[in-house]
């Protein structure tokens, strides 16, 4: 696709209320227009089926998952269980899968299930730093101008989108929480999109602020009593604390939460009606 024809879909966006003046531009940097068009992949014309999920992973490739943490391996498993529970689905072929990781690089765009890649020891090597603000710009981006695009086209289109990392945002030059929240706030207005985060716990970095203002315990204990949905963002990046995960370090807290996630995204993706209850509840909902 063409920068005029990235800028045309943005501009359609914002024309049908999918985005604010403020919130495009901020994802309108001068850069960015390429980084998207990375991960558009298939164009429309290449699927049939009546309506689409697109169903996007940012799994963090920092060191400290690899070096810090010992957690290469786990991020690995819990990216190709959610792919693999989304392809054992009666809804696959209305699925579309893209994977980019925290420091840009696209493992695979938007793609149909069958072609989708799985993370290896490969192709995930996690060694670099954590420009959380600037890709989660990328990442929402990217599934804003996919999702018009199918909409522009007569394509019903919702979207399930996971950001992943274990800790703080400490290499970002352009993005700050405030204009990820302008972006989030947006896309969560038009009812077609859920946005959830997993912060890995470092020791220290309270995911829940950064990803919702809510602190994490309050987020925990309100999961607990069941009352999670009715909180509400309080700043951050914008998130729902509902759609906010924060495990511990352990295996099988990491697991687990990827597991909550793939059931979540399955379970948005059985249509419209199994979207809004999902968008609604939240992880493990």
């Amino acid at each position: 696709m063409s920068q005029q024809g990235l800028n045309q879909l943005f501009q359609n966006a914002k024309e049908e209320g999918n985005v604010s003046a403020g919130a495009l531009a901020a994802i309108q940097v001068a850069d960015l227009g390429e980084q998207i068009q990375l991960g558009l992949g298939i164009e429309v014309d290449q699927v049939t089926a009546s309506e689409v999920v697109l169903v996007t992973q940012m799994p963090d490739d920092s060191g400290s998952i690899r070096f810090t943490a010992g957690n290469a391996q786990l991020v690995r498993d819990g990216h190709n269980l959610v792919l693999d529970a989304l392809s054992a689905s009666k809804q696959k072929d209305g699925i579309l899968a893209h994977t980019r990781y925290l420091n840009g690089s696209v493992l695979f765009p938007f793609t149909p299930l069958d072609q989708a890649v799985r993370m290896d020891t490969h192709n995930y090597d996690p060694n670099l730093g954590t420009p959380l603000y600037d890709q989660t710009a990328v990442v929402l981006a990217t599934v804003l101008a996919k999702a018009q695009e199918f909409e522009d086209n007569g394509v019903p289109c919702r979207t399930v989108t996971l950001l992943i990392t274990d800790g703080n945002d400490e290499h970002s030059h352009v993005q700050r929480p405030g204009t990820i929240n302008k972006l989030v706030t947006d896309m969560l207005k038009a009812e077609r999109h859920i946005i959830g985060a997993m912060g890995i716990s470092d020791g220290s970095t309270d995911f829940g602020m950064i990803f919702s203002g809510v602190p994490s315990r309050e987020i925990e204990k309100a999961r607990k009593d069941g009352t999670v949905n009715q909180l509400a963002p309080k700043g951050g990046m914008g998130i729902h604390p509902a759609w906010v995960l924060t495990p511990g370090s352990s295996q099988s807290e990491i697991r687990l939460a990827f597991q909550v996630f793939s059931q979540s995204a399955v379970r948005a993706s059985q249509g419209a009606k199994s979207f809004s209850q999902a968008a609604a509840g939240g992880f493990g909902q």
